[in-house]
């Protein structure tokens, strides 16, 4: 992906809280699409590994949930954080994190990630196909800018984090402010 690049169309499957489900678990299935996430939206859509992993959970989730202020301040409308866990797993990593602010979107099938060409195998850490690390702000489906992790590749031995890191984010909608409507 690319500045420029329209986002791929995608089914997630997700998981919403029902009340009218009922019961202790009052959950039910919700196909949300890509359009449903993007359109008429500028936002941040960051990528990692997995949900409950190191890094993921330390430092690149929290910091991207604590800097949703500022971030809301330079012209963004939501924060997403996608991962190729399915919906169960995902709501729980939410919770777990206390989150406010990030919504978080489960591309358990890795069709989204595929698409973007961000799928690889972490098979050497039995972790399976997931995503690399990236982030991007997206502009109404279109990609304004893409930050992506260097050395990707399958099985990669490092877990590299800097470039799609909140703080990476934030410099680069500083240095590239929104232009008020004429």
């Amino acid at each position: 992906m690319k500045q420029g690049d329209q986002l791929p169309q995608v089914t997630f499957q997700t998981r919403i809280r029902d009340e009218s489900v009922g019961g202790p678990n009052p959950y039910r299935w919700q196909a949300v699409t890509t359009e449903d996430y993007f359109k008429g939206k500028r936002v941040v859509l960051f990528s990692l590994p997995g949900a409950f992993t190191p890094t993921c959970s330390t430092y690149q989730l929290p910091g991207f949930e604590n800097a949703a202020g500022e971030m809301a301040d330079l012209g963004i409308d939501a924060i997403y954080c996608m991962s190729v866990n399915d919906s169960f797993v995902m709501n729980q990593w939410a919770k777990a994190q206390n989150l406010n602010h990030v919504r978080v979107i489960p591309d358990g099938s890795g069709a989204f990630t595929r698409k973007v060409g961000m799928l690889v195998r972490k098979d050497n850490l039995g972790f399976g196909a997931r995503s690399w690390r990236y982030a991007a702000i997206v502009n109404n489906g279109v990609v304004e800018t893409w930050l992506e992790e260097p050395g990707r590749m399958d099985d990669c031995p490092e877990d590299p984090y800097g470039a799609s890191s909140p703080e990476s984010v934030l410099d680069w909608l500083r240095a590239n402010p929104v232009k008020a409507a004429a």
